[in-house]
């Protein structure tokens, strides 16, 4: 069965994110990937390459409004040499949808901190750009059998 109609696709408007079991209120977009990594297999009498998965990487991004210093401490502390992990979940809850998706993002770390980014007659932003060691998926919206 396809789904109703146009009102049943999730709107990003009603997604929230927490690192650590704090929300982030200022987000605006957030981003999470897995590409998957392979070793090539050859086999004998086979001219196609085949491929072994051997491997995952977990990347993503968060867009956030300029409204606090976030980040400050984790740059300090890279700064000092310390590499800070953190615990994220992503929750998109979108009331006409068939249900809400929600993903845990475990050993987090970001790639880089925007220290300071602004321009006359524009609200600031900034997109933080992040990798993961492991995720689950706590909630899905199954399709309809």
């Amino acid at each position: 069965m396809a789904f109703e109609n146009g009102s049943r696709a999730m709107n990003g408007t009603f997604g929230t994110v927490w690192a650590d079991g704090r929300e982030i209120a200022e987000i605006s977009a957030f981003q999470l990937k897995m590409a998957k990594n392979f070793d090539p297999i050859n086999m004998c009498g086979q001219m196609a390459e085949d491929r072994k998965l051997v491997g995952v990487k977990i990347t993503g991004s968060m867009t956030l409004h300029k409204v606090y210093s976030r980040g400050a401490d984790d740059a300090n502390a890279a700064a000092k040499g310390h590499d800070v992990r953190r615990s994220l979940v992503a929750k998109l809850a979108d009331p006409d949808a068939y249900g809400a998706e929600r993903v845990a993002v475990y050993g987090m770390n970001y790639d880089e901190q925007t220290l300071m980014d602004f321009a006359a007659g524009k609200a600031g932003s900034t997109t933080v750009p992040f990798q993961a060691t492991g995720f689950e998926y706590l909630d899905e919206v199954a399709p309809p059998v």
